[in-house]
């Protein structure tokens, strides 16, 4: 039984049996080598991924510490020390500007970044005030519908209703808002870094989002601040910027920047088939004939689009060019959608509205209708050049008249309106006669109901 004893413990184990009978024990020396081998390959491998492993670990560290300081400062603990209510508040120094588009950058309504203040409202009036001590201010996205009594009139709020109007991502998709969320106030002051948009707003509750500002509480030394928040307002994807309305329009815009005409829509193809493709040519035929205008756009275009689009289109920038039409016994100055702002006819110089329209009509409206339908021979020449030519060559043709200086008006197509009256037939029967048209800062003749379009077709 001993010499049994003796030879079980001589057999190797179990285990390396299992591994198979081939096995034999590495010399020591072997061994030796093989871990030194070893160890300087491991030594090799981890020189060379220390600068990676290090950037990796510090970027997981810092977001970790971030995510853990915005938990701590916002927990329910920390709110409870918070005072209610407030006569401090954050505001935002101006409107946004719209429309607002994801991966655009996000600015007030003069493309400056946002800026924040601190208001005291204790007063009759809220004023700008300053703290002792500077805070940490954070961006969020809000429900556009957040209110509490209005909001127009609510003077107060509290911070969990604040807080649970908060809008987060979709699940799945990048954070809402990126950028520069967290800004240091000093002194009551702090302007918004580059913050944009990642989602558009058409599947949040009314479509619409507002930004909002808080204060974290670990910063405000336990002073309530009340929140601020802007205007409610739709974030489009970016693919719409291509197409986006231009507020105010330029006359070399193309006719679908006006709102209402969409582009390669119905509108835009109709108005392209009588070859008006800007928003000049647009206000030319307006001023010229707006039944005509109306009828190339047709009967999709309802009184309420109809207005919307002139309304959108007279706020077009007119810019200080002028069209000349000159004749043997006239010249005409018109503005840039076809509209008498000056005239010397037989020498008689005609320099403002009033003027004007003192004027025999069916003479000036035919002069007018020339002019349109030859726009692309007139001469173009700068507002005050023209002023100055104008008087010396009304000089020449009457050298004892006394000359009036055309008084330009502030504001293009106000409400204020002239009537012109009793226009009579200019050289066919088919023109309505006992037209109105209501002038602004030209005087505007228009012909009513040509039976052939092509009687008002011009050379562009």
């Amino acid at each position: 039984m001993a010499a049994k004893r003796i030879l079980d413990e001589m057999e190797p184990d179990q285990d390396l049996r299992r591994i198979g009978k081939s096995f034999r024990p590495r010399s020591f020396i072997s061994s030796i080598i093989g871990e030194a081998f070893l160890g300087n390959s491991l030594q090799n491998i981890c020189t060379a991924l220390e600068p990676m492993l290090r950037r990796v670990v510090n970027e997981e560290v810092e977001r970790k510490l971030v995510h853990g300081a915005r938990s701590l400062t916002w927990s329910s603990s920390m709110r409870i020390q918070m005072l209610e209510p407030s006569n401090l508040q954050l505001v935002f120094g101006k409107n946004l500007s719209l429309p607002i588009f994801t991966g655009a950058k996000i600015g007030d309504a003069e493309n400056n970044p946002l800026q924040l203040f601190i208001v005291d409202k204790s007063g009759d009036e809220a004023v700008h005030t300053t703290l002792p001590y500077q805070i940490q201010v954070e961006i969020v996205v809000l429900n556009g519908d957040f209110s509490h009594g209005e909001l127009v009139n609510s003077t107060t709020w509290s911070m969990e209703e604040f807080n649970n109007s908060i809008v987060k991502e979709r699940k799945g998709k990048r954070p809402l808002l990126i950028g520069d969320l967290l800004v240091n106030m000093r002194n009551g002051f702090a302007v918004v870094g580059d913050i944009e948009f990642t989602d558009n707003s058409s599947w949040v509750r009314g479509k619409m989002f507002r930004l909002g500002a808080r204060v974290v509480p670990s910063s405000c030394h336990g002073v309530r601040i009340l929140e601020a928040f802007t205007e409610p307002f739709a974030v489009k994807d970016h693919r719409g910027e291509l197409y986006k309305k231009h507020h105010p329009p330029m006359l070399n815009d193309y006719v679908w920047r006006l709102e209402k005409i969409s582009k390669d829509g119905a509108f835009h193809k109709r108005l392209a088939s009588k070859h008006i493709n800007t928003v000049q040519e647009f206000l030319k035929l307006f001023s010229v004939d707006p039944p005509k205008l109306r009828r190339i756009l047709g009967a999709g275009m309802s009184q309420k689009k109809w207005e919307a689009v002139i309304k959108h289109a007279r706020t077009c920038i007119m810019g200080n060019k002028v069209y000349i039409f000159h004749g043997s016994h006239f010249t005409v100055t018109l503005n840039p959608i076809c509209q008498v702002v000056k005239a010397i006819i037989n020498g008689q110089i005609y320099a403002n509205n009033q003027e004007l329209s003192s004027i025999n009509q069916a003479n000036v409206k035919n002069l007018v209708r020339e002019a349109y339908i030859n726009w692309g021979s007139l001469e173009e020449a700068d507002d005050l050049l023209s002023e100055t030519a104008l008087l010396a060559q009304a000089g020449e043709q009457c050298p004892n008249h006394q000359l009036r200086p055309f008084q330009q008006l502030d504001e293009y197509l106000p409400d204020k309106t002239m009537d012109i009256v009793n226009y009579s037939d200019v050289g066919s029967s088919n023109w309505q006669t006992n037209s109105t048209y209501h002038v602004d800062s030209g005087i505007g003749y228009y012909i009513m109901d040509s039976t052939v379009d092509g009687d008002l077709a011009h050379s562009s």
